[in-house]
């Protein structure tokens, strides 16, 4: 058994001039025409997406505005939370309400840096513990 399918994406614009104003712009197209097909048995999500991107540029969508559509489909009300984290762990993102928990790491870093920093430092540049300080060994 064989099968086929076929996805299409068609956009059809014209524009009527009212001939009252005086309108000239040789960058602008008074009739558009696009179709977009693409054999679709196997597509997945992902390619989907990549496809519909593609027909929103032809439209006249700006990127910043299809990359916003496109998380609006994950961070709404309806998607729970737990979703939203699965997506977050995978892109490696961190939601908003998560920053304070992040603040804190990093403020516990960067002090554990700093002690690091004004350790001891052997001959090699390596921090010596209590027990190798230098003036102590004799």
């Amino acid at each position: 058994m064989s099968y086929t399918a076929e996805v299409k994406f068609s956009f059809d614009a014209t524009w009527t001039p009212s001939y009252s104003s005086s309108f000239s712009d040789d960058d602008f197209i008074p009739e558009e025409h696009y179709l977009i097909t693409a054999p679709a048995a196997d597509l997945n999500a992902k390619q989907y997406f990549k496809l519909f991107e593609k027909f929103m540029l032809c439209v006249g969508m700006c990127p910043a505005s299809i990359r916003s559509g496109a998380m609006s489909l994950v961070f709404n009300d309806w998607v729970s939370i737990e979703e939203q984290r699965k997506v977050c762990k995978e892109y490696e993102l961190t939601m908003d309400e998560d920053l304070e928990d992040k603040f804190k790491e990093w403020k516990v870093r960067d002090e554990e840096i700093a002690r690091l920093m004004k350790a001891p430092k052997g001959p090699m540049g390596t921090v010596l513990s209590d027990q190798e300080l230098p003036w102590d060994s004799e």
